[in-house]
């Protein structure tokens, strides 16, 4: 089923298409991805519980600086699809998370992605992953 060896601590989100996520061919627009990759990071930052704004409190942000797509297969409107989402790697300041894109069934791999985050101070400079959040999402 999955295309890469997926890390452990992984979550799953579901997602029904809108109409309004697709372009003018019914299919989910290229851009839309992002989106789904960022709604499923929250998740899994909220099922280890704890929000993205919670961690904000804390005085660790995660801004997106490297992302990619690899488009296999399309989706379409209202059709249920999930994305499979872990930490593939952790480095002094900063983390990646990885995504696989399925169908409903999972059997099918529609998208691959990824996205790297620094980890900066309300300064946005950059500060080392404090041990909790290593923790708390499973480094």
């Amino acid at each position: 089923m999955s295309a890469i060896e997926f890390p452990a601590n992984d979550t799953w989100y579901a997602h029904r298409i809108s109409y309004g996520e697709t372009d003018q061919m019914g299919i989910l627009y290229y851009g839309e991805y992002l989106h789904l990759f960022e709604r499923a990071r929250s998740q899994l930052i909220r099922e280890r519980g704890m929000s993205n704004a919670e961690v904000e409190r804390r005085g660790v942000f995660l801004p997106v600086r490297e992302a990619s797509v690899r488009y296999r297969a399309p989706s379409r409107y209202d059709e249920l699809i999930y994305v499979h989402t872990g930490i593939s790697v952790w480095s002094r300041a900063s983390l990646t998370f990885v995504y696989e894109v399925f169908n409903e069934a999972k059997d099918k791999l529609l998208a691959t992605g990824q996205t790297q985050h620094a980890c900066v101070g309300p300064d946005f400079k950059p500060v080392a992953a404090p041990a909790w959040l290593k923790e708390l999402l499973g480094s």
